[in-house]
């Protein structure tokens, strides 16, 4: 793997994307640094070095357009006090002015560029674009695994004006490691909890998981289309009807490969989707008309439970429930509490997604688990066994 740990950049100047794409509030505040830390050894191994660093990223989706609500100044604030070092904001992206900064740039200095979707060549992976970024430095260095999955400008296709010289940074050297053993692991049992809402978001990640797991627990929404292609009574739960036929060709793949194959037996039903409906345990192939599953029951969080705890190795993707309700949190939640437990008793524990992130930091358990990936459809790409376009213009 081509990491900056294997080199030093003294007197190079370095132009490095990453992820800074955080939430601000109406005060245009960081309220969330996570993904600014998860920078930090990367830029503070070159800035000691000797390095002048340049850093890029974008903010949220202004579709293209300059837009104060979307620019990294309040970044660069934040950075610089994290870093203990002034960092140099320029509010442009592609100027003469960004190239006289950058020029003038010391070893051991850093600055921030202007949001990169302000430009409308940024998503659309134009190579002028990228040219001209790449003008900027000597060497590239991608540490933004949660826009790998994209050939935008700044993430493939400005590594092509550096054959020699691009290397990942830690972050995604980190993703990249932990991926693959959670990918090729040889440790078992081997438990995959995957839920959410829809069964068409994670039919890949399924069957690409269907050699390598001993366990599947399916959870969530998607577990209703599995329930209802079994023939099962699922009242107003939702399901999609087409992949009916889809779900029971899983089930049958899960079955010849001796998968043991974890559904909910038992529901929370409520009769709206609301914290405030009325709602009770059912069997989860007996629903009432009017009622919806909303969350696992606790026979079903007892059998998912046990099979984690067993387990050497666990990945995690999707939510059990609606979890955002604290009504129907409970499933989630303590299959978040199982996934840490297993962690504790020595098991590699993986967990990626969105909504499962934010459960795991909902109920402060990040920091008990092997790792937590930053990269929501990164991660599922990287799952579903797809070449992601911004590991791949490295390794080239």
């Amino acid at each position: 793997m081509k990491s900056i740990k294997q080199i030093s950049l003294k007197d190079k100047t370095v132009i490095v994307r990453v992820d800074f794409n955080v939430p601000l509030n109406d005060n245009q505040e960081v309220t969330d640094n996570t993904r600014i830390i998860g920078a930090l050894p990367t830029i503070k191994k070159l800035v000691s070095d000797g390095a002048a660093v340049i850093l890029m990223s974008h903010l949220g989706r202004p579709k293209g357009e300059k837009n104060v609500k979307f620019s990294l100044q309040p970044v660069a604030k934040e950075l610089s006090t994290l870093l203990g070092m002034p960092v140099k904001f320029v509010p442009e992206v592609l100027s003469a002015g960004v190239k006289k900064t950058a020029s003038e740039l010391e070893s051991g200095e850093v600055m921030l560029l202007e949001n990169l979707r302000f430009c409308p060549g940024e998503t659309k992976g134009d190579e002028d674009m990228a040219k001209e970024l790449a003008s900027l430095a000597d060497v590239y260095v991608n540490d933004a695994f949660g826009t790998a999955h994209r050939r935008h400008a700044s993430t493939a296709v400005i590594a092509e004006y550096f054959p020699n010289d691009k290397y990942f940074g830690f972050l995604m050297e980190h993703e990249i490691v932990n991926l693959e053993r959670a990918l090729n692991t040889k440790e078992n049992p081997y438990t995959a909890v995957i839920g959410g809402a829809k069964v068409s978001s994670k039919i890949d990640i399924i069957r690409n998981l269907i050699p390598k797991v001993d366990n599947m627990i399916i959870g969530g929404g998607m577990s209703f289309t599995f329930i209802k292609a079994m023939g099962g009574q699922i009242g107003g739960s939702l399901y999609e009807e087409d992949k009916l036929e889809l779900a029971r060709e899983i089930l049958n793949e899960m079955i010849l490969a001796g998968v043991n194959i974890y559904l909910p037996t038992d529901v929370v039903a409520a009769d709206a989707f609301s914290n405030d409906a009325n709602s009770k345990i059912v069997d989860s192939n007996n629903i009432p008309e009017g009622w919806m599953g909303l969350d696992i029951g606790p026979d079903s969080l007892k059998r998912f439970a046990t099979a984690v705890k067993d387990s050497r190795m666990v990945l995690w993707n999707g939510p059990m429930g609606v979890f955002e309700m604290d009504k129907f949190s409970k499933g989630t939640k303590g299959v978040a509490i199982a996934v840490a437990a297993a962690s504790t008793s020595g098991a590699f524990t993986a967990i990626g997604g969105g909504d499962s992130v934010a459960a795991i930091n909902k109920y402060d358990l990040g920091d008990m688990l092997s790792y937590v990936s930053t990269g929501g459809g990164a991660m599922l790409e990287y799952l579903e066994g797809k070449t992601l376009p911004g590991i791949a213009a490295i390794n080239e």
